[in-house]
């Protein structure tokens, strides 16, 4: 039960920022719970399959997704997870945690840099116009943000929230809020494949797995729907906190 609480209210944070949160969620399970990292990796990352359809739902709903963009980048990025599953089965329980710790940390970094200098020196609406109106550099954005994206959720169990939403925001020129409702379409083939990788080579927890899920689907779809409610430094604020959080957790942990 008390996971269950726990991942209600991280649930409540994710939606609202449009993260599926599994390097949160890994932080939480293996340093407050003492899961072993690599089951954490999996049982989170195969659970952001349902917290990213709740809050996928509820975000089309506020008109915060375009639908194109996140479908051809998910594509991409669920091939890019299954082979990075199979990375970081060879890789230590130890080491991984460490690597896990410093993508979140550096994720945390790069979303800090784009609310507040931006990248704009790399991104122009020119760019994002061509790449939306012709379908090979539009899939050939698809296809970068996507496996690179997807080798990281892979590989550290993480659902690569930061990395996709610069992504679209740099080559497709999305706002804050449609690069966050995006982000949970592009989550859930991610996570989906990703989550296969795990549980094929013995890391998925299905008792864990369901008490993940069932809390976090409820604080997902609730949590979305204050995305376009709140003033939006209240979001950026939160998009740099949530996995700045979960790397300190995991450096300082055990």
């Amino acid at each position: 039960m008390l996971v269950l609480l726990t991942m209600l209210v991280i649930g409540l944070l994710l939606g609202f920022i449009g993260a599926g949160g599994s390097g949160f969620i890994i932080a939480v399970l293996s340093e407050v719970f003492d899961v072993p990292i690599h089951t954490a990796l999996g049982t989170s990352l195969a659970a952001m399959v349902f917290t990213s359809l709740s809050g996928t739902l509820s975000h089309l709903r506020e008109r915060n997704v375009m639908v194109k963009v996140g479908l051809a980048t998910g594509l991409f990025g669920a091939v890019g997870a299954f082979l990075g599953s199979h990375i970081a089965d060879i890789i230590p329980g130890h080491e991984l945690k460490w690597f896990t710790a410093g993508m979140l940390i550096l994720s945390a970094i790069l979303l800090w840099i784009r609310v507040t200098i931006g990248f704009g020196m790399f991104s122009t609406q020119t760019m994002a116009k061509k790449n939306l109106s012709s379908k090979g550099r539009f899939w050939a954005a698809a296809g970068g943000v996507g496996i690179v994206t997807g080798i990281l959720s892979g590989v550290f169990g993480i659902g690569s929230t930061p990395f996709i939403q610069i992504g679209l925001l740099v080559f497709f020129g999305l706002s804050i809020q449609l690069s966050a409702g995006t982000t949970m379409l592009v989550i859930m083939p991610i996570a989906l494949v990703g989550g296969f990788g795990y549980y094929s080579v013995g890391f998925l927890d299905f008792k864990l797995f369901a008490e993940v899920v069932i809390g976090t689907i409820i604080g997902s779809y609730i949590g979305a729907k204050f995305t376009t409610r709140l003033h939006p430094l209240v979001l950026k604020i939160a998009m740099v906190a949530v996995p700045m959080l979960g790397g300190i957790i995991l450096l300082l942990g055990k």
